[in-house]
């Protein structure tokens, strides 16, 4: 049996950016290659992925269906280029690029929901999760 999906994320729905961009890269997955899983639910088990918790909270995290992790801009590469728009994040992998992308990254990472607060993005009460749209709806 093979996975549905070509690639699945693992956000922190607690984080205004992530939540934002998941729900947007779900609006542009017409062929439903991906999946998310937020990793601040009830009963997410970081050890399924051979991780922790700690590590998955610390950057992005993606997962093909053949279990391979990576994380980083390297999730964000596999995300977009699952819904057709890896051009827009291929210039951060290219060797010029990839090292001052990465810390860049990195930075905004560690400080992901302070920035939102300070832009007025807040997820209070759990309010930040998304859903996968019904296929009749």
């Amino acid at each position: 049996m093979t996975a549905a999906f070509s690639f699945k994320l693992l956000y922190d729905g607690d984080c205004p950016f992530c939540v934002r961009e998941m729900r947007w890269l779900q609006g542009r997955d017409r062929a439903g290659r991906l999946a998310f899983e937020d990793i601040t639910a009830p009963g997410f088990d970081a050890a399924r992925y051979g991780t922790t918790q700690q590590a998955l909270m610390g950057v992005m995290h993606g997962v093909f269906p053949d279990g391979r992790l990576v994380r980083r801009l390297e999730a964000f590469r596999a995300a977009y280029s699952a819904v057709g728009l890896g051009w827009l994040l291929a210039p951060t992998g290219w060797p010029l690029l990839r090292w001052p992308c990465n810390a860049a990254y990195a930075l905004f990472a560690r400080h992901r929901v302070r920035i939102g607060r300070l832009f007025g993005r807040e997820c209070p009460d759990g309010a930040c999760g998304i859903e996968r749209p019904r296929p009749d709806g």
